[in-house]
């Protein structure tokens, strides 16, 4: 009976599968983004997101059970040096998997599994000041621009003082 048994096996044998999805996360860490089948992606994503959660904390405990499932010393370096460091504040969703339509030759579903934070198009940009529609009774007026106009009365009214004090003394 299958009682309890939710994951997709892919079609393929245990050792097959672990092969593969740790095959398959390898280059995920290593290039930050993949393209596959939709199948693939998913198991791929449950695969891989605990090992980036283990990956926060850096003690020899934790990079031993994560190179026990990638057995690749390099993906295990970038994993704890350039990836956790990025990572370390999201509490977890570390992956995203964009649907790319379906292959031509056998008509698969094919989509491409990035890590969220090295997505440069998809990155947060600096939030732009919003205009509101609203009608400008109901706006605000500024004060700035009417204090420097006052100044500017006060400065003209002092310049005529100050020339007519200079051509009585240059008369005299």
């Amino acid at each position: 009976m299958r009682h309890n048994k939710k994951f997709n096996h892919l079609g393929r044998k245990h050792s097959h599968r672990k092969a593969m999805l740790a095959n398959m996360a390898i280059s995920l860490i290593m290039h930050k983004r993949i393209t596959t089948t939709l199948p693939k992606a998913k198991a791929l994503r449950v695969y891989v997101e605990p090992l980036i959660t283990k990956s926060k904390e850096d003690t020899t405990a934790s990079r031993r059970v994560v190179f026990s499932y990638l057995q690749n010393k390099y993906a295990i370096t970038e994993l704890f040096s350039i990836v956790a460091t990025k990572v370390a504040d999201r509490p977890g969703g570390y992956t995203r998997i964009i649907k790319l339509g379906r292959r031509p030759s056998d008509d698969a579903e094919m989509a491409f599994i990035e890590l969220v934070d090295f997505d440069e198009n998809m990155a947060k940009t600096e939030a732009k000041k919003t205009r509101t529609r609203r009608s400008r009774k109901s706006a605000p007026k500024a004060e700035a621009p009417a204090a420097p106009a006052e100044e500017t009365k006060e400065e003209a009214a002092e310049a005529p003082a100050a020339e007519t004090t200079a051509t009585e003394t240059s008369a005299e």
